[in-house]
């Protein structure tokens, strides 16, 4: 979504409320974009495996950068998730997972489902709808929702944390009051202050 000014609108221990209120606000939206990304960090080989095999396209990579210890160049990430024994991948985690847009008939709540301890994140662009008389403007290329599961940072979603979030992105700039209305229209508030999303 660029680089939109993203608010929070909930948090909560219940990661199935906050998907049914994510998908809420996608309702909400004029326009919402057929392409859904998501990213998830893999605590465990079990939960790589399983977003390995509902993303097996998804581009794979260390959560913290590595360096070879000899030559100081940069390290990837570069196992076969498929083929690689447990033992390898054990070596390797935690990894960041993500695709830009979800593979044929794989659901956003497949991926909801699929998460396992780690951060995640699920976003779904639009335009929200015009709105003069408050002064809103749809803003393609910075609108839309982001769920975060087990975090509570709408960037990078690097601290792990027992709290889903879920954040509305309005514009560039920001529209404090659009964010206002689309909490309350999940029956919640804006909580704390905007975040770069």
């Amino acid at each position: 979504m660029g680089n939109s000014v993203a608010h929070p609108v909930l948090r909560t221990a219940d990661p199935a409320e906050a998907y049914a209120k994510a998908r809420h606000l996608c309702g909400l939206l004029a326009e919402r974009y057929a392409q859904v990304y998501v990213g998830a960090v893999a605590l465990t080989v079990a939960d790589l495996r399983r977003l390995a095999g509902l993303l097996p396209d998804a581009i794979h990579d260390y959560v913290e950068g590595r360096s070879d210890p000899v030559t100081g160049e940069t390290l990837y990430f570069a196992l076969d998730v498929a083929t690689a024994a447990d033992t390898e991948l054990t070596a390797e985690l935690p990894l960041y997972c993500a695709v830009e847009e979800l593979p044929d008939g794989v659901r956003d709540e497949d991926f909801v489902r699929a998460v396992g301890a780690g951060p995640a994140s699920v976003r779904w662009e639009g335009c929200w709808p015009d709105e003069p008389e408050f002064g809103s403007y749809p803003s393609p290329g910075y609108d839309g929702v982001q769920l975060v599961l087990n975090s509570d940072e709408s960037q990078w979603c690097r601290r792990t944390t027992g709290v889903h979030s879920l954040y509305v992105h309005v514009t560039k700039h920001g529209d404090p009051g659009r964010a206002e209305r689309l909490a309350a229209a999940i029956g919640g508030a804006v909580l704390g202050e905007p975040e770069q999303g």
